[in-house]
Formats: structure tokens, sequence, C-alpha cells
């Protein structure tokens, strides 16, 4: 057993290896703001550039991102679109310039803002939204964005943008669903590249669905026993069945076609038989694909093996997948066109949700407190109700960072039930297998995590050194 104050030093050796990344990458998130900083700069030296000069300017729009992209050996598409970056902080969001300087934001973040601040900067230029709508949507997605990481930040920002340019996003969501197309590209070595541009609620759907069917095909296989089909055990063009041969037939010599079939293979004693292990006998090959390729070959044999039919209905009655989605009851009444929300990943056209409402009887209503926060479910089993309780609160793991969704996690009592932790809701919340397993009972003290639920649904995780790091719910009212 390792001495205590073996275990107090290796403590603080942690500790202070921490503290020293997570100061590293504030440093980084520092130099990536002066790097966009220097990006800016260039920009202003291109728009001179073009006084004067105008008629040429998409040649040295594009002459710029060549440069630097063949300087920074970084790809065109991604410098372009760090240039865009640059610019937007530059024009539109000052407050997120500045926090970005000050390294309380990473790169990555910064342009998950970005992508979401579009749709608001063109409201406000058309004129459907006002021009404070633009430091509102800074100050509310700064809030989450030094709370969350750039993968969680993304549908919260894009939920904040949807909230002050609702009418904006619908445009822009139908406009972008005119594109939806497939291409395929070869990779070389005998494979290819398909690709597939949707909307993302049937992307996501058309993914659970596989993902669902592979998961079943994995689990039965390690326990279903081969059925191997009689009518190919003898084939070709003369072969011989059982009914071809009458019992009285001298043919029919049951022993000699027992022992020319199985030979020395089979052990018998007693009038119980068994394979012999050692015997050379064709076995029938294990299934060893990996989760990937079981799961592009079912995407492979549904689109080889299936016809379109009108009677078989359009995507929507055949979405089998599990997606949560969010739409306030006025909307799916019709009475207004506020975009609904497609949980984890951003708004959702109204026409779509309600459509899927229509199709789907596992609607259950949400009551929401002033803040946005899910208090009540409407339902009647208790049991159920709080599972939708859950679902709807929680919507992916709960460990910080993690999106992995409430259908592919497991509901955990954060105090343990057998330590007499009640089974409530506030007691209970989603984690996914791997965070889940962090707090196993099995693991030992200095390697294990706990967690901590409280009466607003923030789960709280104490590391083994004992750093605290908050999960705190998300709000589905975010303007009112």
């Amino acid at each position: 057993m390792a001495d205590s104050t073996d275990v107090v030093r290796d403590f603080e050796d942690r500790e202070r290896v921490l503290d020293a990344w997570v100061e590293t990458q504030r440093q980084i998130a520092v130099l990536q703001a002066e790097s966009a900083e220097l990006l800016i700069e260039r920009i202003a030296v291109h728009e001179r550039e073009l006084i004067g000069n105008g008629y040429h300017r998409d040649c040295a729009y594009r002459s710029m991102i060549a440069e630097y992209s063949a300087a920074g050996r970084i790809a065109s598409g991604t410098m372009e679109g760090a240039f865009l970056d640059a610019r937007t902080l530059r024009d539109d969001l000052p407050a997120v310039r500045a926090c970005f300087t000050e390294g309380r934001i990473t790169a990555a973040h910064v342009h998950e803002i970005v992508r979401a601040s579009s749709v608001v900067v063109e409201a406000v230029q058309h004129g459907k939204a006002d021009a404070e709508a633009l430091p509102l949507f800074e100050e509310a997605a700064l809030a989450v964005a030094e709370q969350e990481t750039a993968a969680r930040t993304r549908p919260h920002v894009q939920q904040i943008a949807a909230a002050l340019a609702g009418e904006t996003v619908i445009e822009r969501n139908r406009r972008a669903a005119k594109d939806r197309t497939v291409n395929v590209r070869s990779l070389g070595d005998g494979l290819a590249l398909l690709t597939a541009v949707l909307p993302e609620w049937v992307a996501e759907a058309i993914m659970d669905r596989l993902t669902r069917m592979t998961q079943q095909i994995a689990t039965a296989r390690g326990t279903r026993e081969p059925q191997l089909d009689p009518e190919v055990l003898d084939s070709g063009e003369d072969r011989i069945t059982p009914d071809d041969i009458a019992p009285d037939d001298p043919a029919f010599d049951r022993d000699r076609l027992w022992d020319e079939a199985w030979g020395e293979s089979i052990i018998s004693a007693d009038g119980t038989f068994a394979l012999d292990p050692d015997a050379d006998v064709e076995h029938i090959p294990a299934d060893t694909r990996t989760f990937d390729q079981v799961r592009a070959d079912i995407l492979s044999d549904m689109l080889l093996a299936s016809d379109p039919s009108r009677a078989l209905g359009d995507a929507l009655d055949n979405v089998q997948a599990r997606i949560q989605v969010t739409i306030a009851a006025t909307t799916l009444a019709g009475d207004d066109d506020a975009p609904a929300e497609f949980d984890g990943h951003g708004p959702l056209d109204p026409r779509i949700a309600r459509l899927l409402a229509g199709r789907n009887d596992g609607w259950a209503r949400l009551f929401l407190d002033p803040a946005g926060m899910v208090v009540e479910t409407d339902t009647y089993t208790p049991t159920t109700a709080m599972k939708r309780f859950l679902r709807a609160r929680d919507q992916h793991c709960r460990f910080p960072g993690c999106r992995t969704p409430v259908h592919r996690c497991q509901i955990d009592h954060n105090h343990d039930h057998a330590k007499g932790g009640r089974t409530a809701v506030d007691n209970l919340c989603h984690f996914c297998a791997k965070h889940h397993a962090l707090k196993h009972p099995d693991v030992p003290d200095v390697f294990r995590w706990t967690a901590q639920q409280r009466p607003d649904g923030t789960v709280t995780w104490f590391s083994p050194i004992g750093r605290s790091y908050d999960d705190r719910p998300r709000r589905r009212v975010l303007f009112v």
C-alpha cells in the first residue's frame, strides 16, 4: 500500500500539472486572438488596396486568402473562415473580441458565435430586428461560451439567435434545404466517400436508426446459434434429399450415412452425442466486423435492397429513430411561426415540427418556470413522468462538455441508491456509459469521481483531487 506522504505528493503534482495546463490553454487562446488581430490588420490593408481598384475585388481577395493559406500551410477553406471570423469580430462583435483577447474563450468558441451571429446581423440589416439585438446576442452568447465547450456552445448560440431573429432563421433554413444533394468521390483502394447533404433532423434520425440497428446486431451475434438451412447442405444438379430415399431402399443405411457424414467427429456414449473439439470440422466464422463496419453495411443493404414506394409514405411517416423536439404550444397550434428547437442541435423549422407532431404520439407537455427551466411534465404514470422530465431537462450526458444524447445515456442516482439516495428527479440525471463509470463504487478513491445535484438541476462533479466542475441544465426560454 502506498505511503500517505506519497499519496499527498501525487495529489499535489496532479494539481500543479492541471493548473499549469489550464494556464497554457489560456495563453494559447490569447495567441489565437493575436492571430485574429493580425488578420484584422490585413483586412484593413486589403480594403485600402481596393480604393479606386474595385474592379479586381474578387481577385485581390482570393490572392490574400491564397497567400496566408500557403504561408501557414492551412487549407484555403479554413483560412477563408478565419478571415471571416476576424472581419465579424471587428465589425459586429466587439464584446466577443475583447473576451477573446483576454483568453476567456477560444478560437473554436469564436467560430461558433460568429456563425450564429450571421442571422442576427442579417435581421438587423433588413430591419427585422432592432440594432440592440447584436449587443444582447453577444452578452447571452458569452455567458454560455465562458462556461461550456465550443461544441455545447453551438446549439445555445443558435437558439439565442433564433430567439432574436426567428423569422430570419426560418427563412435561411428553408433556403438552405434547397441545397440538399448526394455526391460520391473516390478515395482509392476500392473505397469511395458517399456524401448526403440533408436537413439536420433527417440526418440525425438516419444516424440514430443506423446506430440502433447496429447495436441490435452487435448484441444478438454474441448469443445466437447459427442456423443451417437443410436445403443448402446438399446442393447441385444431382442433389439427394431424405425424401428421395425410401426407408426400405438398400441405399438408406443410416449407420453408413452417419459415418460418411461425421466420421470421427462425433463422440458418443450411452446414447449421448457430442462434437469432438479436436476434430477437423468446418466451423462457421464469427462476425468480426467493427461497429462502424456493421453500420456502413446496414446503410448499403437498406439503400440497395429497398425501393421507394408511395405505399410506405414519406420520410416523416417512417422515422423510427429517436430525436427530441421542443415547440411552444402557440407555435404547435399555428398561432405563431416561432422556431421550434431540435434539442441539442439548434432551431427547427416550425412546419417540420408540426408535421412530426402530427405523426407521433410520444409528445409530453412541459411546464416552465420564468427562467425557462422545465419543472413538470403533464403525464400520469410516475416512473414514465420522471423519465420524460429528465429527458426534457438533461437533453444530453450531464458531464461537463459531453453531448451524448439522453437516449444513449443511463439514468444515475447521484447519491447512490444503495446508500440511501432517493429516486427523485433532484437526485437523478443522465450520464453516458463512459462518464457513468467514473463514479462507480469499484473505482479506487484516488481515481473515482463523485457527482451532486443542486436544487436548480445543476450537477457538480468532484474530481479525485477535489476540483469541482458544474454542468448547468439548459434553459428553454431565452428571451421573453
